[in-house]
Formats: C-alpha cells, sequence, structure tokens
C-alpha cells in the first residue's frame, strides 16, 4: 500500500459540500473528483472507508438503487427524466415505500436501530441478494427486485454494498 492524497466529500442537505481531506496510507480506490460520495451525509464511524467508497459506486452509479427505493426519487424540480437537473430526494434516501402495484412496495434498506440495512446482518443480505428469498418467509421470491442480476456479483461486491448502506442516515 501506498500513502496517498484523498478528496472525500458529501452533498450536504442544502446542496454545498462538506470537504474532508487527509493522508493516508490505503489501498486506493480511485473517486471521480466530480461525483459525491454520496448525496447523503454518512456516518464513517467504524467503516472502512475503502468499501463504503466501493459500495457508493455500486448503489449510486450501477445498480440504480434510488429508483426504486427512494420515494419519490427526486426533489420537486429536480427529475432528469423531465429534463431537470437531477436532484436527488435526500430525505426519503433508499427509505423504500415506492409501490408496484396494488401489493409490491420496495423495501427499506436503510440502517435500522442496530445499524444493519433493512434490519439484516451481512449474511442475511447476501442471501436475500443471491437467492431472492428473505429470511423469515423463505417460500416468498423477491418480485420486481432484480436479484437474478445482482446475485452475479462477487462477495466483496454484496459486502461493499453492505457496508455503504450502513453508512447512510437511517429513516424509520
Amino acid at each position: 500500500m501506498k500513502s496517498v492524497k484523498k478528496i472525500v466529500y458529501f452533498q450536504a442537505l442544502a446542496g454545498s459540500f462538506i470537504f474532508l481531506s487527509s493522508s493516508v496510507a490505503l489501498a486506493e480506490v480511485p473517486v471521480n473528483p466530480n461525483v459525491p460520495l454520496a448525496p447523503v451525509l454518512l456516518n464513517l464511524t467504524g467503516k472502512n472507508l475503502n468499501l463504503v467508497k466501493r459500495g457508493s459506486y455500486l448503489v449510486n452509479a450501477v445498480g440504480g438503487c434510488n429508483d426504486c427505493h427512494t420515494n419519490p426519487s427526486y426533489e420537486a424540480g429536480g427529475d432528469p427524466f423531465k429534463g431537470e437537473a437531477e436532484a436527488i430526494n435526500v430525505s426519503a434516501y433508499l427509505g423504500g415505500g415506492r409501490a408496484f402495484g396494488p401489493t409490491i412496495t420496495s423495501a427499506n434498506i436503510t440502517p435500522d436501530a442496530a445499524g444493519k440495512p433493512a434490519g439484516l446482518t451481512r449474511t442475511q443480505f447476501i442471501n436475500l441478494i443471491r437467492t431472492g428469498r428473505h429470511h423469515e418467509d423463505p417460500t416468498m421470491i423477491l418480485q420486481v427486485m432484480p436479484w437474478p442480476v445482482y446475485k452475479n456479483m462477487t462477495d466483496s461486491d454484496l459486502k461493499a454494498i453492505y457496508e455503504y448502506l450502513r453508512a447512510i442516515p437511517s429513516i424509520p
């Protein structure tokens, strides 16, 4: 590992940026300096920064988790599908509640009171993504959720997503 200069920043609710900068020795995960690490303020206490950064990339740039797990996905006037400048709905970020027909609603995947995303341990989370089945009712298979695609992610990618979800603000 080498010593690198890193800049990690978070988009605050008001749209301003908080910059944190330090020199540390770590295996650096590239961060685009023009893209915030997350649209919300992250709690990095006790978290692996490299996993959080990788998880943020997977959740926000690859997985499109905001599209289903935030309701509504964008602030009024900030919907890129309407030609507006993107403004993610940070007050409901990944808090679930999007209806898909009369019986399916997206889950809240923010941390619970114990800090577990969607109330799941990391093992339960990975199993859910791999099988589409929740540990509480393994007879039900997740519908709408693209787990048949996400199940092909590596264990390290799923661990990174879990670590990132542990760092985001909780929504009851």
